[in-house]
């Protein structure tokens, strides 16, 4: 058999390194995330890092080996670890800046080995606050992603599993980039694929796929300016025909428009979609992935680190305001017309006073603001997450077979959906990585 670098990149991520004493999970109150129903005093048995056994602890308890691990979170909810559906793990950038200056001064004033360390960083926080899984889509450098995601599976360094997609296929110049000088477009290099034509576009995926990326990233509404459908259509079937799946940065209708007539797997962002495109969406089986954070956690850190004028705050209050109606509509349009919805971050920036976990999950409250309910917003961080990466024999629910990637909180999640941010333990394959203990 012969082994390409994703095919080694799976086998890690499905295959425990090393087989332990088995490990039982006693659990005051568990959460099916596919009915909804919170199940009384339940025992998870885990055994070489994945559920063996779920059902009620008198019963799964008076079956366990003598030498078993004995875990109890009985006056807790436990429920499936959480899944960012949009991640950018290697940035931390500043909101003093503007977005291609971002990007610049992160791929210009930054070395790789800094950036590296900085996605380990951000890998361990992010896991810690109960996110034992991420897509991670771009803005990495070249292939940084790849080399984390490889570090985790590793054991180098702790961190949520990780689907890597390289460098983003973009437009020539690259995404959200002004013109800019030969120096600039080197830069622009280590940062994105620019692509020029189908036949292109198809090698651009190859390469991808040759480098280790577990999907493609591709960048549709940008100025100047977009790919076409064909080129679009071409990233689509040569990635599905290397059996991976394609998310595409969509804000505008033109851009989701392109999107859905090129069969993308999923449309990120999605800000402007028309209900005739939602409905292609939900004919076609395409995510639509909520990235909703920032018009949340943007103006309260912005007001914290700018000086701005009493007119300066009521302009960004009403921009910000009209983003989060926009956003909210879009969602609650998606919902009704059953298109399936997933949950990403877009967590690219630093937030002061929060650990990129932390800062990741005020994600949960924009989504409960804008109208999603708490298993909504659950199911759109377990279950359905894991559907959008194709991996929900992997991770997303706690059943047999799966993953043991589980999170403990205090109260009751479907009362309170901000629980989601107060994870108290947090195990991901079987191992304790934060526990109150």
């Amino acid at each position: 058999m012969r082994f390409t670098k994703s095919s080694l990149a799976a086998l890690l991520v499905t295959t425990p390194l090393l087989a332990g004493p088995p490990t039982l999970v006693k659990a005051g109150r568990l959460l099916d995330v596919r009915t909804g129903v919170l199940l009384e005093q339940q025992g998870i048995l885990i055994e070489e890092g994945k559920v063996k056994e779920v059902g009620p602890l008198a019963s799964v308890s008076g079956r366990v080996p003598k030498d078993t691990t004995v875990i109890d979170l009985l006056a807790r909810t436990v429920l499936p670890g959480l899944i960012d559906g949009h991640a950018h793990l290697l940035d931390a950038m500043n909101y003093r800046l503007r977005g291609w200056e971002n990007l610049l001064t992160t791929v210009a004033g930054m070395s790789p080995g800094k950036r590296a360390l900085l996605g380990a960083s951000n890998a361990k926080e992010t896991l810690l606050a109960g996110i034992t899984t991420v897509r991670n889509v771009g803005h990495s450098g070249l292939n940084g992603d790849i080399a984390l995601r490889d570090a985790v599976n590793d054991g180098w360094v702790p961190g949520p599993r990780i689907q890597a997609s390289g460098r983003k296929l973009t437009p020539p110049g690259g995404q959200a980039m002004p013109n800019h000088s030969t120096f600039a477009g080197r830069i622009i290099d280590e940062e994105f694929r620019a692509i020029a034509g189908a036949d292109d576009a198809r090698r651009a995926v190859r390469e991808a796929l040759h480098e280790g990326a577990d999907l493609i990233k591709v960048v549709l509404n940008d100025d100047p300016p977009r790919l076409s459908v064909e080129e679009v259509r071409a990233v689509v079937d040569e990635a599905h025909r290397g059996k991976i799946r394609v998310a595409a940065h969509a804000e505008t209708q033109p851009a989701i428009q392109i999107g859905v007539e090129a069969g993308v797997d999923s449309i990120e962002h999605g800000d402007e979609a028309t209900d005739a495109q939602l409905r292609a969406m939900k004919e076609k089986g395409i995510f639509l992935v909520a990235t909703d954070l920032w018009h949340r956690a943007y103006p309260e850190n912005v007001n914290r680190i700018f000086n701005f004028t009493p007119d300066e705050k009521a302009e960004g209050t009403k921009v910000i305001a009209r983003y989060a109606a926009q956003a909210a509509d879009r969602l609650k349009r998606a919902r009704k017309l059953g298109v399936k919805i997933a949950a990403g971050s877009d967590n690219w920036f630093r937030v002061e006073g929060k650990t990129r976990g932390e800062a990741t999950l005020v994600l949960v409250d924009a989504l409960r603001d804008e109208g999603l309910s708490p298993i909504e917003v659950i199911r759109a961080m377990t279950c359905d997450a894991a559907e959008l990466l194709g991996w929900s024999d992997r991770v997303g629910v706690l059943e047999p077979g799966r993953f043991a990637d589980l999170i403990a909180v205090d109260g009751d999640p479907l009362r309170d959906v901000s629980e989601l941010r107060r994870a108290r333990f947090v195990m991901k394959g079987g191992e304790v990585v934060k526990a109150p203990w």
